[in-house]
């Protein structure tokens, strides 16, 4: 195994953070999955021991000079950038991105085109025919992120909150709401959500169990999931007009990242409406992080 020099990649999200350490071929020497570090959501310092951490175990793993670091990271690029720079030399060259481009390297290898991803929260990225790069979205979960796990909980909350108000028809939604809370009434279900210390990351819990009423044929969450990842396609068709005028958007290459946009009952639902042409990514975005890394 070639390890002249080593490089190392971290996939950080609000959820989970995944580092690698590579070989100069880009073979994989070591791994480590660490809790989420974006600073939107999760405390300064929290998040700088995780990456101090994960960051320091590829660093002992490495039979040989780190030669590039490479931190493709969700949340506020201001935090990332001086985190970058405050690292030191042993770290070699260290390069602070966005968490969209692993993504966008794994639909479209480095061409023209554009990826949707749906994980906590979400977003659009694209490569235009210049290869500039171009984000859309993934304002966080505040102000929306549509297609998300947190949107999707967010609206079968508040469905199930008026189903149990008597102002919608029962349905499956309020029982899993009721579950996932441990709570059986309006109220008790409101107030668990807004005291809860991690709200989004709960509320984002509730999408598996969404997404399955939909696939057994329950019309209300199928609705759900229709409303809010209608609104991410749409962002992307928007994106995709602007940037490829004058190109038919049928071959726009598309990639679809996360479980919420390649499960089946996404994929069903939207391929016959929109005009892209859809392509579920199965690889790890980490896999894209290894591909970058490759091509540094």
């Amino acid at each position: 195994m070639g390890t002249s020099s080593c490089k190392i990649g971290v996939d950080g999200g609000g959820t989970k953070t995944e580092f690698i350490l590579t070989d100069s071929a880009g073979g994989i020497i070591a791994r480590h999955l660490g809790p989420g570090c974006n600073p939107n959501v999760t405390d300064a310092d929290t998040v700088r021991a995780v990456m101090l951490d994960g960051l320091r175990q590829m660093l002992a793993a490495s039979p040989a000079p780190v030669s590039t670091t490479l931190l493709c990271m969700a949340g506020s690029r201001p935090f990332w950038q001086p985190f970058a720079a405050g690292l030191g030399p042993e770290f070699g060259r260290v390069v602070a991105t966005n968490d969209s481009l692993p993504v966008l390297e794994l639909a479209t290898d480095g061409a023209p085109g554009l990826v949707l991803h749906a994980g906590t929260g979400s977003f659009v990225a694209a490569r235009s025919t210049s290869l500039e790069i171009h984000y859309a979205g993934g304002l966080g979960w505040r102000f929306g992120d549509p297609g998300s796990g947190y949107d999707l909980g967010r609206r079968a909350i508040a469905r199930a909150l008026l189903e149990l108000q008597g102002w919608q028809p029962a349905s499956r939604l309020s029982t899993i709401v009721r579950d996932h809370s441990g709570h059986r009434d309006a109220p008790e279900v409101t107030r668990f959500f807004y005291a809860h210390p991690a709200a989004n990351q709960k509320i984002a819990a509730l999408a598996p169990a969404v997404l399955h009423l939909a696939s057994e044929g329950d019309l209300t969450a199928h609705q759900v999931v229709l409303d809010s990842v209608g609104e991410l396609f749409a962002l992307a068709t928007r994106v995709a007009s602007q940037l490829f005028p004058g190109m038919p958007l049928d071959t726009v290459p598309t990639g679809l990242s996360g479980p919420i946009l390649t499960h089946a009952v996404v994929l069903q639902a939207f391929a016959p409406r929109t005009p892209l042409p859809l392509v579920p990514i199965t690889a790890a975005p980490i896999e894209g992080v290894r591909r970058m890394l490759a091509r540094h």
